[in-house]
Parts: structure tokens; C-alpha cells; sequence
């Protein structure tokens, strides 16, 4: 940063998580700062007073879940827009006050953010250069946690959450070559792999569009920390190759 703008990874987080899970948990720091990458940790919802939360105190919806959505449905459209967080209001944040490159800037994200990562991503590749996630929510739409936030934040129907749904993005996206590769890590043993993450409907939504998707089962992995920490260095530098050329 001495020397001019660097490039730039956004991390989003999952459930439950704030902004510092990733930061204390990760140990992306060591290599971010050999590649010369910024890192930006954003926080999982709006919070503070006067936030609405889960009805039931659950830990799936609202506070630390905001599913990175621009809410449609009261109450939570007052304060749960996500989706323009990260597209819009967290972009000028970071450009206008440190020295990053808004021409290379990366996104990627585990579980609920890997849903996110993917689901802006590829609706915004004019913002985005390089792509991935860790155990994403791969289809908001055929999930219990992704059917539970979207019909609070959408309303019940459900034709409003397909632009929400990382494997119909997918299939209409404008230009299948806009990420040279789209690099998903996911832990053969993660205990949402069947009924909440189902990998396989972005596989093959990214076949039938003809999207260059790497998709990567780790035998032995869960869905935790220390799977992301394990496979972070080759996350930071598979964006360092694609934010550098």
C-alpha cells in the first residue's frame, strides 16, 4: 500500500458470525500480506437498536444472519438490506478511504456467505474480478435455513427469491466467461452437506450455462474454522493470481 492501490478480498461470513470470526479464525492475515491483498471483513446483518431478530430466538434468521439480501418485507425491510451493503455502501467505504483497487477486488465467503459470494458475484461481475466460497448455501430455494430467511425477508412468494438462489443466478447469468474460474471448497463430512448446502445443484447449474466452475470435496473436513483455515492460502492465492494479471 506504500508503493499504490492494492488488491482487495471480501470476506463474508455465515451464520452466527460477525465481522471478527473470520479475522481471529482464519489466519488469512500471514498470507494477505505476502500477496499484498487487502482483506475486508464485513459485518453478517445490521444490528443496534430497534433491529428486529428472529420471532423464536433462533440462531438461523435475523441478528448475525442477514442472508446478504435487500429485504422486501416488514419489518425487516427497514434495516435488512444486505445485498446493497455489499454492492454499494461497503464499496465506497473501502474506496474512499483506503488503497484499494476497485478494479481488482475479490469475493468470497463460507456457508450463508458463501451463498452471498456467489449470489453477488455473479450478478455483479463489474464489481467483482475473481470468485469463490467455502461450503456455500448453494440453493436458497431447496434449503431449510434459505426457505426459512427468504420467506421472512421476501414474503411468500417465492418467484421473488430466485435472484437470491445461487444455482438460478447461475443459469441466467449474462456472460458465462466473466470469472475465468469460480473455486468452490467444500468438507466431505460437513453435517449441512445434504439438506442445507447441496453442492451438486450448483454443479450442475453451472454445466447446463457452461460457467468454469472448480468444485473441490476435502475428505475429513467439516463445516468449521478449521476447514477454512486449511484451504485460506489457496483461496488468497488463487485471487492473487486472478486480482494480479
Amino acid at each position: 500500500a506504500a508503493n499504490g492501490k492494492v488488491p482487495v478480498l471480501t470476506f463474508l461470513s455465515g451464520l452466527t458470525c460477525s465481522e471478527e470470526n473470520f479475522m481471529v479464525k482464519s489466519g488469512a492475515q500471514r498470507v494477505a500480506a505476502e500477496l499484498g491483498l487487502m482483506l475486508v471483513s464485513p459485518d453478517t446483518s445490521p444490528r443496534g437498536e430497534g433491529v428486529p431478530d428472529d420471532p423464536d430466538d433462533n440462531y438461523d434468521f435475523g441478528l448475525g444472519a442477514g442472508f446478504y439480501v435487500n429485504s422486501t418485507a416488514a419489518p425487516w425491510s427497514q434495516h435488512y438490506q444486505m445485498y446493497d451493503y455489499v454492492t454499494t455502501e461497503l464499496q465506497q467505504v473501502v474506496f474512499d478511504n483506503f488503497p484499494g483497487d476497485a478494479s481488482r477486488h475479490g469475493l468470497t465467503g463460507h456457508s450463508m456467505g458463501g451463498h452471498g459470494a456467489l449470489t453477488i458475484g455473479l450478478r455483479n461481475p463489474n464489481l467483482f474480478k475473481s470468485l469463490s466460497a467455502f461450503a456455500p448455501i448453494c440453493s436458497t430455494l431447496h434449503s431449510p435455513w434459505g426457505k426459512k430467511a427468504m420467506g421472512y425477508y421476501l414474503g411468500s412468494d417465492t418467484s421473488s427469491w430466485a435472484e437470491y438462489d445461487s444455482c438460478e443466478v447461475a443459469r441466467n447469468v449474462a456472460d458465462p466467461n466473466a470469472y475465468e474460474k469460480i473455486l468452490v471448497d467444500q468438507g466431505a463430512t460437513d453435517p449441512f452437506l445434504v439438506e442445507q448446502l447441496q453442492p451438486e445443484l450448483f454443479k450442475a447449474a453451472c454445466a447446463e450455462r457452461g460457467l468454469p466452475l472448480e468444485l473441490r470435496i476435502h475428505d475429513g473436513y467439516d463445516h468449521g474454522y478449521y476447514f477454512i483455515s486449511t484451504f485460506i492460502e489457496e483461496h488468497l492465492r488463487f485471487h492473487a493470481d486472478q486480482l494480479t494479471r
